[in-house]
Order: C-alpha cells, then structure tokens, then sequence
C-alpha cells in the first residue's frame, strides 16, 4: 500500500513540472537523510543514474526497489537545480534501530524461555511485521503449554537517537486443559480404544508433571491421521475423519474435543499379483505378503509386505529396489486389487566404511561388531544387524548408519554417525540398602577402558553386615581376537543371621563365540574361605559347616542374547544355561546346574511384557555335602519379590529365647518365574512403572520340583537416574506363613537390573 501511496506522490510532482522537464538530463543522484543504512547499499539499488534522461517509470522504479530493502519508514522523491545542474535526490527516513526487547506480565513462562523462541536477534532495524509475527509465535508457545486465554499486544518505544525498545505486554489467563475426548460416528472402534490410539489425553492427576492434557493444535492434527490409519488396516479405505470441534467450558478453564468419523464400508483383499523384475521364485515373493484373497485389506499389512519384498531384493544386493504398490478398488464388489511392481536396478558392494562421531572409542571396536565389511554384497538383514550389535555395545546413545552412492553405481560407501556416552563411573559416598542397610562405597569402572573396550572395575563396599573389595578386568577381543579374555580378584565378608562367611579369591574368564547370537563361557575359580562365628542355637547341618575350606571350580556357561539393547530391552531374549564342576582340588566337592531364560514382547504405548524362568539343581559328590553358601535361596528384588532375602525355600522351626524362630538353610533345588508388565510414567527422564507376579520355591533333597510353589505380585518403578539405575519394587505375599510378613517393600540403586 505505501508503494502506490508514493508512486501517486511522484506522479503529481511530476506533473507539476514543465513539459520540457520530462526531457531533463540528470547531472546528479544524491541520497539522503541515511544514518545507520550505507548509502552505497541504497545506490546500488536505484535504476536512476548521473546522465539519463529523466524518466517517471524510472524513479518509480527506484523507490519500490528503496522499499523493498525494508530500511526505511518513509522515502521521497525531489528533482532540485543547485548551481545550474539537475540533481535528483532520494531522501529517506530510517525506521528505528530495535535494541532491546522486554516482557511484562508473565509468570508461566520464564523471560529466557520467551526470548529463545524470538524470531529475530537484536539489534536489528525495526520492521512492521516484526511484532505481528513475534506475536503469533509467542501465542503458539503459551498454547502449547495450555494457555488458550493468552493476550499479547505489543508496544513500540523510540527515543531521541531513533533507537527502539520492544516490550510485549502478555496476559497470560488460566491454563486450560482438555476434560474429554468424545467420538461421533464411530461403530468399528469404540470410544476407548480410539482414545488410547491416540497421543491428545484428557488431563489427569499428574498433569502439573507430565504436561498431559494440554492442547495442542499440531499433535491433534497428526491424532487424525492416526485415527483414519487404524481405520484403514480394519478394511475401511474410504474413511473421513473430520476436522475436531473445540467446545471450551464457560470458565475457560476446560476444553472438550469432538471428532466426527465417517466410517464408510469395509473393503477386502481381491486379486493378488506381481509384476517387473521377479529375481525369484513367485511363490517365495508371495509368502512375503501378509494378506491373502478375500482377507480384510490393511494398509498397514501391505506396507509391511513391500518392506519384506524390498529386504529379501535387498540381502541379494540390490540395494535400490523399487516397490510400488499398485491398487485397484472395486467400489460394486468392495475389494481391492493389489500388483506389486517390482523395478530391481542393480547389485551393489560395499565400498567404503567411514565411522564419525567416536572421539574415544577406537574405529576397530565399531568395525568388529559390524556385519558387513568393504567388498561385501549389500545385505539390508546384515544392515540392522550391524547397527543391533554396535548399540548393544552400550558405549553409545545413538547409532546411526546411512548408505551414500559410491565412486561408481554398483558401489556404496557406507556413513556410521556415532554419538558416544559416558562409560566410567567414579563414585565416593554412603548409601542405604533394605537387605545391607548402611552401605559405604568407592568405586571406579570403565566399561570402555582406553577405548579399546576393555571392562575395568576396581570396587570396595563396607556396611553394617558387608565388606567387598574387587578388581578385574576383561578383555571381549583378546588380542584382537573374538575372545574374551579376563580375571577377577575379590576379598569379601558377609554376615548372615546363624553365621559369617569370609572368603578370598579370583576367577580366569574365558569366552568364544558359537554364532553371532550365542557365546561359551568357562571360568575358573578359586577361593579360601572360612565360616565363623555359628550361632549355638543353628542346626546340625550349619554347625557342620564352621571352619575353613576351599574351593577349586570350573564353570562352561552358554548363552545367548537377542536382544535390541541389552540395557533396557524391549524385544528379543537372553538365555543361560550352565554347570559348575567343584573339585578340582580344595575341599569343596559337588556340580551345579542353572539355566536361566528371560523374553521380552514389545506391545502399545512404549509398554514391554516379559517372562522369565529360572531353574538350578545342586548335588554334592565324593561323599561331601553341599556348602551351606553354594545352596539356593530365594526371595527378594532378583528372584521373588514380597518376601525378604533368602527366607524362601527349606527352613527349620526352632525357639530360641523362648521365642519361636526360623533358620533358612537354602535348598538343592530351586525354581522361579517372573511376569512383568513396564510401561513409561515420564518418558522425557526414563521413569517406568511395573507390574509383576512371581512365584517359585526352593526344596531339600526329599522334595520334588514345582511342589509347594510361593506366590507374590506387585507394583514398583525403575528409574535410570543421574546417580545409577534405581528400583522401588513392593510385593504382596498371596499366601504368607508363620513368621512372614503380608507384603514387603525393596529398593536398591547403582546396581544394574
């Protein structure tokens, strides 16, 4: 609008001159009134110069081209004679230098919070759209933190230097939050499941933490989306999901959403083929596909299906096959015909490797994780298996591995973008245990030492009932070899109720691997130990016990871990099965078996479902009984949880003191199994909720496995904090016995789990 404002003023000044004057010769092209703006930067946009002949188009040229440079407030055309020459001057009016900017008014949201978000820097010229748009970004913040009632005007303050301060005066108005979440429309899916689909959630009573509740325009749009995707894996393609109705309440404090579905009809899977580049046998393309004729059609099933085609092209080495689903909807019959077009190219090897982003760990710790190497037919299986193995490692946050074209067409280069994290710990301090009450400890570990990925551990502990003093260190590549090579020195006292264990000793560790999943482990292990300090009131068979022995064992462990990060895993499994052969010299004399399975399922919502079983069996040989300290004892965080430590399984009833007691001497035989349901409380810290049940027990020579089983279940949370991995786990006792109580609450923290 000030364009044509000043063109109109330009043409009347004009025509206000003689008509000779339209035959002027410009002698000179001045510009003027310029402070802060280089006049070199105005000149260089004008049309008009020294020597032209005087030209209205020209000038009105020249002053859009001022205008649009955004500078100025007010630009003025003016054809003066001084000395006898024609000089024609543009005289410009700066806008205002803006050098500050302030808030007032707000509380919810901090000033630095609101300066982040400014869409410009100061100083900078002031512009007039500059509040209008600042405006509307800090509206959009106050939005999505639930303040639908906010009012921000701006006020524009110049001084005498034509320097400018902006203030923003904001009433911020009540957070508003959403009270419910209704459907209109909906019969395949009722008003429940379509709210858990979806990520907009009515407040809750943790809404002042989490956030959840607020409105937010950008997350309900792609709420839709996922609403009309759910609807067309159940078969219905022709669904509209309208646009929702806000209703706020008439305190504007609450907010109801209303979504309007238009379901439509359910569609079926038709005619089923395959055309272009069929590298294989049809029938194995096809057993790729999810769905089958006459099938409900899924849109969710055939994405899924062209993943499956494009990796079984891919693990051939095509690694830029095309598939294009190509369907056909036959309204009469209400069915959907799918050709799956397949376009090959060409195979490709691997060129080059290039790992980034590992300032410490050593490029040979990634590479040998890696499934592919330089020369390698591209196998996309191999891809993700390579980017599984390297995040398992746990040195690093993220890893990312990105394909790029190679020197020529049939090669690719690939990109591994590392972040790393922090893998040594050193920690002084006092704690407090529910089983070893106050703990003192110091320990150093690095589970990257030198960033060759060598595991140290230098560790002491001291409590009311406890001393540990440990070093060790193992190597998982010996000698750059696949494997694993360490030992371990320990000196510990535990003080138990009936006695106090003393030992001394160490382990030699030795692993190779028996496919890329499963490993062998043996481990030698020797120790002095001594049991002191028997109450008089134990029984035989723990009397029998004092003294000192030795122990001299091998140990043959295989497992294996499919695991997708061994740290939190949330698909895959881990399994152990082991024996233990005690004497090989020493003392002590018998063989122990465990095996141990652990699976985890992935399910809705970030939530995990896992199983895990447990199962050990102990025998004494050479005519010597089994160690006291070797037996199995359950109860507690790691086995079943609602009892106390090691008060599950055998125990003798004695009265000691007039008092009625129980003494636990652990079994031969033990089982137990864990079901546990996790899901997220606050994903932004890594705070989880469980649900478990457990149940198990521990038996005697002359007691058979799964009799007489314990049950427990429960609730708790687990929380990777700054200071170590915490649990805080309460368990319910299903059926608790004398001396036991109804429920138990445990914790630990710094302690892997």
């Amino acid at each position: 609008m000030r364009f044509k404002v000043f063109s109109l003023l330009l043409i009347t000044i004009l025509l206000t001159w003689p008509a000779a004057a339209q035959e002027l010769i410009l002698d000179d092209v001045l510009v003027e009134g310029v402070r802060r703006v280089s006049p070199a930067s105005v000149q260089a946009v004008l049309t008009v110069n020294p020597g032209d002949e005087l030209s209205r188009e020209e000038i009105d040229r020249s002053l859009r081209a001022i205008f649009a440079l955004e500078n100025f407030e007010d630009v003025a055309a003016v054809l003066e004679e001084r000395n006898g020459r024609n000089v024609l001057i543009f005289r410009v009016q700066e806008r205002p230098l803006l050098r500050r900017v302030f808030f007032e008014g707000n509380s919810a949201l901090t000033d630095d919070k609101l300066r982040g978000e400014l869409p410009f820097r100061t100083p900078e010229i002031y512009r007039p759209q500059l509040p209008l748009r600042t405006v509307e970004v800090l509206r959009a913040l106050y939005h999505k933190d639930g303040y639908y009632g906010v009012e921000i005007t701006p006020r524009l303050d110049v001084d005498d230097q034509n320097e400018a301060s902006l203030t923003f005066e904001i009433q911020e108005g009540r957070k508003v939050f959403i009270r419910s979440i209704r459907f209109e429309g909906n019969t395949v899916f009722s008003d429940r499941q379509l709210r858990k689909a979806i990520e907009t959630r009515p407040r809750w009573f943790l809404s002042w933490l989490t956030g959840r509740g607020a409105y937010q325009e950008e997350i309900l749009q792609n709420d839709l989306e996922i609403i009309a995707d759910r609807y067309y894996n159940r078969g219905y393609i022709q669904v509209r999901v309208l646009q929702p109705e806000v209703i706020f309440s008439e305190d504007h404090r609450s907010l109801e959403i209303v979504i309007e579905i238009d379901e439509g009809k359910q569609f079926s899977v038709g005619q089923i083929d395959f055309r272009g580049d069929l590298i294989d046998d049809v029938d194995r393309i096809r057993s790729m596909v999810l769905f089958r004729s006459g099938d409900v059609f899924s849109r969710q099933q055939m994405r899924q299906s062209i993943l499956s085609i494009n990796d079984l092209y891919a693990d051939m080495g095509y690694a830029y096959v095309n598939v294009s689903p190509l369907t056909r909807i036959d309204t009469e019959r209400r069915e959907v015909d799918v050709v799956f077009d397949i376009e090959q190219g060409i195979q490709v090897f691997i060129d080059r490797i290039r790992i980034r982003g590992n300032t410490k760990t050593r490029d040979k710790v990634v590479r040998r994780e890696l499934r592919v190497v330089e020369g390698d037919l591209y196998s996309a299986t191999n891809m993700k298996e390579s980017r599984r193995r390297v995040f398992n490692l746990g040195f690093f946050e993220e890893v990312n591995i990105a394909s790029v074209a190679g020197a020529e067409p049939s090669l690719m280069d690939l990109e591994i973008e590392v972040t790393e994290r922090p893998t040594g710990m050193f920690t002084v301090g006092v704690g407090y245990s529910s089983i070893d009450k106050i703990v003192g400890q110091g320990s150093v570990s690095q589970a990257n030492f030198l960033g060759r990925g060598l595991r140290l551990e230098l560790a002491g502990s001291f409590g009311s009932r406890t001393q540990t003093y440990q070093v060790g260190i193992t190597d998982p590549y010996f000698l750059d070899r696949n494997l694993t090579v360490g030992f371990d020195l320990y000196k510990t006292e535990r003080e138990w109720v009936d006695f106090t264990r003393k030992t001394l000793g160490g382990n030699l560790k030795l692993g190779f691997p028996v496919t890329d999943n499963t490993r062998s482990f043996w481990v030698y292990r020797y120790e002095d130990k001594e049991i002191t300090d028997v109450s008089p009131n134990a029984s035989a068979f723990i009397r029998r016990q004092e003294g000192e022995s030795t122990l001299s064992s091998i140990t043959s462990t295989l497992s294996r871990n499919t695991t997708d990060y061994r740290l939190d895993p949330s698909r895959g499994s881990t399994s152990a099965l082991s024996i233990e052969f005690a004497g090989i010299g020493g003392t002590e004399k018998f063989i122990k078996y465990t095996t141990d399975h652990r699976h985890f399922w992935p399910w809705r919502w970030g939530t995990v479902f896992s199983l895990r079983g447990h199962l050990g069996f102990i025998q004494g040989h050479g005519g010597r009984e089994v160690p006291i300290d070797e037996r199995f004892f359950l109860g507690g965080l790691n086995s079943i949880r609602g009892f106390q430590a090691r008060q599950v399984g055998p125990r003798i009833r004695r009265v000691d003191g007039g008092f009625e007691t129980f003494e636990y001497i652990g079994g031969v035989k033990a089982a137990f199994f864990n079901a546990e349901y996790l899901f997220p409380i606050v994903r932004e810290v890594g705070l989880k909720g469980v649900l478990f049940f457990d149940t198990g027990n521990a038996w005697d020579s002359g007691q058979d496995f799964f009799s007489d089983m314990r049950y427990s279940t429960g609730a708790g949370i687990r929380w990777f904090s700054p200071i170590g991995p915490l649990r805080l786990e309460w368990g319910r006792n299903l059926d608790p016995r004398d001396g036991e109580p109804n429920s138990r609450l445990d914790f630990s923290i710094g302690t892997v789990f």
